[in-house]
């Protein structure tokens, strides 16, 4: 490989051109920008932490209220470029780390986080769920996601968008379906249309770890069957006893079922058991 075509490559490499396999759809509408930024309102006394800050487009309006910002950024390349701002920005801490690895206790421990992002849309869910298991840490979550998974996040049992994903997330969480956002929005433009959510923390958590455990495995089961009835649905992991015990119907399908209906369950079925 001669010079010229080694160092034009070096050169891509560095100039932020989206990766395929990060998923990288980068936001550059200054007035979706604002939207956001209005909707986060950061205050100077916050700590915010950015999931996927890309070219800081996002980045650099949250950086202007004074925020303690944390960022966090898979891409080697465009890591190294939110870094070399660092000197200008004091207040950017750059963790070139993947999303669904990065442990939230490294940053400022005494603090409850605001979180934000447009995070990738291949890895959204999982993400979502890694940040459910550490809720208490955080404060508020403003997220940009694929507009299907927010209807998933806001829907109410007996809907088809209705699964497990919208149960676990109403249980811990306020959600609040904000606005859409136009492909063209991004560069490159997905073939996905795009939604921002809000999410708070309930002020307490109705379950212990054990009560937990079970609901996510009622859940999970439930909605791998979600066209069986609750009692073929929960063959195997909840009797009839305990589903009787909980006040349900087991002719019923699972995706008939609300959060607290769920709830009723978990503990009834740890109680037969």
């Amino acid at each position: 490989m001669n010079r010229t075509v080694r160092d034009g490559r070096r050169a891509a490499k560095r100039d932020g051109r989206p990766r395929k396999r990060f998923g990288q759809h980068f936001l550059h509408d200054q007035a979706v920008i604002g939207r956001i930024v209005d909707a986060i309102a950061p205050r100077a006394d916050d700590v915010v932490v950015e999931i996927g800050p890309g070219r800081g487009a996002l980045t650099f309006p949250l950086l202007a209220s004074g925020c303690e910002l944390h960022v966090i950024e898979i891409d080697r390349d465009l890591a190294a470029r939110l870094r070399s701002r660092t000197v200008r920005h004091p207040n950017l801490t750059v963790h070139e780390a993947d999303a669904l690895e990065f442990d939230l206790a490294e940053v400022a421990p005494a603090a409850r986080l605001r979180v934000a992002g447009n995070l990738p849309y291949n890895i959204s869910t999982p993400i979502m769920f890694r940040l459910l298991a550490v809720l208490p840490r955080i404060r508020d979550m403003h997220l940009m996601l694929q507009k299907e998974v927010v209807d998933r996040m806001v829907s109410p049992p007996g809907t088809r968008a209705y699964g497990r994903l919208s149960v676990m997330v109403q249980l811990d969480c306020e959600v609040e379906r904000m606005f859409e956002i136009r492909s063209g929005a991004f560069s490159p433009a997905p073939r996905v249309e795009s939604a921002m959510a809000r999410l708070r923390p309930r002020s307490s958590d109705p379950l212990d770890t054990t009560s937990r455990d079970r609901l996510d495995a009622i859940v999970r089961s439930c909605f791998s069957r979600r066209r069986k009835t609750l009692r073929n649905a929960l063959r195997g992991l909840c009797d009839a006893s305990a589903i009787a015990d909980a006040g349900l119907d087991p002719r019923v399908r699972p995706e008939m079922l609300t959060v607290d209906e769920f709830l009723r369950l978990a503990r009834a079925s740890i109680q037969v058991g």
